[in-house]
């Protein structure tokens, strides 16, 4: 192989990596909101895991993150606004990137 290919190789490789570390944040993102949603709408226990799941599994209605955004917000009512939950996705979405840097 010429160093050509080893470069567009390694290119590709980490375009993977990075692609499957984001996918890794955003679930584990959802999965915090969704246990943060769970508590608010006073669900513990595996009633808040099935729900956590359920705010998972809504991310894959569409690409971005408002279909998440709209099932959390329908499902809270006027238990959190718009700035709230937003805020919410943001921050979670830090904790879930460094989680996943301390696990690696």
């Amino acid at each position: 192989m010429s160093s050509f290919d080893d470069r567009a190789n390694a290119f590709e490789n980490k375009f993977a990596h990075d692609a499957d570390m984001q996918f890794k944040a955003e679930a584990r993102r959802n999965k915090l909101l969704g246990l943060w949603a769970a508590d608010l709408m006073g669900k513990s226990g595996d009633d808040a895991a099935e729900y956590a799941r359920e705010v998972i599994k809504s991310d894959f209605e569409e690409a971005g993150d408002e279909d998440v955004y709209r099932k959390v917000s329908g499902d809270l009512g006027d238990k959190a606004d718009e700035a709230t939950i937003r805020a919410k996705m943001v921050s979670y979405m830090a904790e879930a990137k460094a989680q996943l840097m301390s696990e690696s």
